[in-house]
């Protein structure tokens, strides 16, 4: 990336005729002050946009990107909450998180006149009850959580249900996320409960399921989900689809698998915080990650699907025929999304806690 900074300085010295030999006065110094360097601060996922992209968007702009990254929605609502709104001017929530930090004014709207590229996202992507008339986000990348197996060594067939997570044969070969919300989701459903419950005895029940299947799990990660099972550390996990593109990528026989009670499904959005420095900027960098080459390269190398219509028409018909970044309508239909539950957040913190707690 480039950074430029100017900077001019003019001295302006006249000489007084004298006829005693003094040293010159200075009549005036003038000086200007050094122009501010273009940048954008970006909060985002950990591997969520090619860097390639990033360098495009800087030398077309000259807009320097600072990225920094966070492990999970919580975290980053921690901190943005902390500074109020300030220190970033672009952050990636999932939708429930993106309802959660509009509720409590973290965010400020957006204005679409200055985003040339909206058109290109597809409108059944828009709108939606997180954000209606998406007045404080555009949709970057959407995807699932469910269950990926190196199939060399899972018999894919196996696995068809959450359930099957918790047979003895997976014990000590198993990886999970650091996600609360998505690891409740798959436990709430295996408990029979409503994935958005409010109820601390729903909450529990899921709870419960989940200490049961603790001793099988050998790895929770979700900085590099994929990483485990790359290595051979673990033989299955609970991760999100694009993890276990790119864990296919490198390694070959990784299936995604769709379990029959339906996927945990998110969308992730770009948002401006409220007390956001680079506003102008903010907008610039959003509206580059509309372009349709842009989004073809965020699919391509991370897996995720972008709703960009534009994008998607770029695509070779291989990938857009890949079940594991475009699942199928019956998948999709059985998928649920997380909503914002307010206080009873608190209460799968508490539960979550414990967990990791071995209580």
């Amino acid at each position: 990336m480039k950074k430029l900074i100017l900077a001019a300085t003019t001295l302006v010295m006249a000489l007084s005729a004298c006829s005693d030999n003094k040293a010159p006065e200075t009549v005036s110094t003038a000086e200007e002050k050094p122009q501010k360097a273009q940048k954008v601060v970006v909060y985002n996922w950990t591997e969520y946009i090619p860097a390639d992209v990033l360098t495009a968007f800087t030398e077309e702009t000259g807009i320097e990107v600072e990225y920094a990254t966070y492990e999970s929605n919580e975290a980053m609502f921690a901190k943005v909450k902390l500074l109020d709104g300030a220190g970033y001017d672009i952050v990636v929530p999932s939708t429930y998180f993106l309802e959660k930090m509009r509720k409590q004014d973290l965010l400020q709207p957006i204005d679409k006149s200055k985003l040339s590229n909206f058109a290109n996202l597809d409108t059944d992507m828009l709108n939606k009850e997180y954000d209606p008339q998406n007045t404080y986000s555009v949709p970057y990348l959407w995807g699932s959580t469910s269950i990926a197996i190196n199939a060399d060594e899972v018999d894919a067939d196996s696995i068809t249900s959450w359930h099957d997570l918790w047979k003895p044969e997976f014990s000590g070969r198993l990886m999970i996320m650091d996600d609360l919300r998505d690891m409740f989701a798959m436990a709430l459903k295996v408990a029979g409960k409503p994935l958005n419950t409010s109820s601390e005895a729903d909450i529990k029940a899921g709870y419960e399921e989940l200490k049961k299947l603790w001793p099988s799990i050998k790895v929770i990660n979700s900085d590099s989900p994929k990483t485990p099972l790359i290595q051979g550390n673990v033989d299955l996990g609970v991760m999100w689809n694009g993890e276990a593109y790119m864990a296919q990528q490198e390694m070959g026989n990784v299936k995604f698998i769709y379990p029959q009670e339906g996927a945990v499904l998110w969308v992730d959005s770009f948002v401006i915080p409220k007390n956001a420095e680079n506003v102008e900027n903010a907008h610039k960098f959003i509206d580059f990650m509309l372009r349709a080459e842009s989004g073809k390269a965020a699919i391509e190398e991370l897996g995720y699907a972008a709703p960009n219509k534009a994008s998607y028409a770029l695509l070779d018909e291989e990938l857009r025929n890949n079940t594991m970044i475009f699942p199928s309508s019956e998948d999709i239909a059985k998928g649920s999304f997380h909503q914002d539950l307010g206080e009873a957040n608190l209460i799968y913190e508490k539960y979550w806690e414990l967990l990791k707690a071995g209580k």
